[in-house]
């Protein structure tokens, strides 16, 4: 394998065959994720694209503010196109949930989401994801372990917990043998 690393301005995973480590997150890095309705508005997302986009999902982990995943697409789908309807549907989601359910900052979150629009051409009412993503091509087995360990790492780094494994909302319960909402194709490189 070659040891070309895909970068544009944007960082779009535009291959149909390869893997990426992908990060998504909210404008203004706003804490939407604190809630456990609007992680689990993540959780059925992927798993919705796991099964009907041909997402491919090698480990994940939800965060306040944002995502990683180390995913690829299958079944000829392109992954930029599975990340766009993604972040459209939870989009969407995300605010319904912020207007419907319990959230002592709705007025904040609506009014940020909304401003966050001002600056586009597209008519659109509320921007809850920054415009695109961060997306690294995997290029070897020392880069897919380094972003597994970064990805599982993360919770423990913000010391959400002590161990990878006890934070739910990451693939680090599936490499530990614990139960988890989001199935993984596990690499076993460790």
């Amino acid at each position: 394998m070659s040891l070309v690393l895909y970068m544009s301005t944007k960082y779009k995973a535009t291959t149909t065959d390869e893997a990426y480590f992908i990060t998504i997150t909210t404008v203004g890095w706003v804490d939407v994720f604190t809630r456990l309705n609007q992680k689990y508005t993540l959780i059925n997302a992927l798993r919705y694209c796991c099964e009907n986009k041909g997402l491919e999902i090698y480990a994940y982990v939800i965060m306040s503010s944002h995502i990683h995943l180390l995913c690829k697409s299958t079944d000829g789908f392109v992954l930029s196109d599975v990340i766009r309807d993604f972040k459209t549907f939870t989009s969407k989601k995300i605010i319904q949930n912020i207007k419907d359910e319990p959230e002592s900052r709705k007025e904040w979150m609506l009014e940020y989401f909304q401003k966050a629009c001002n600056h586009l051409k597209r008519d659109q009412q509320y921007k809850v994801w920054q415009d695109g993503y961060h997306a690294e091509l995997i290029y070897s087995n020392s880069f897919i372990k380094q972003k597994v360990n970064y990805i599982h790492s993360n919770p423990v780094t913000e010391k959400i917990v002590a161990y990878p494994e006890d934070y739910y909302f990451s693939s680090a319960r599936s490499y530990a043998g614990l139960d988890g909402d989001l199935e993984v194709v596990m690499v076993y490189l460790f």
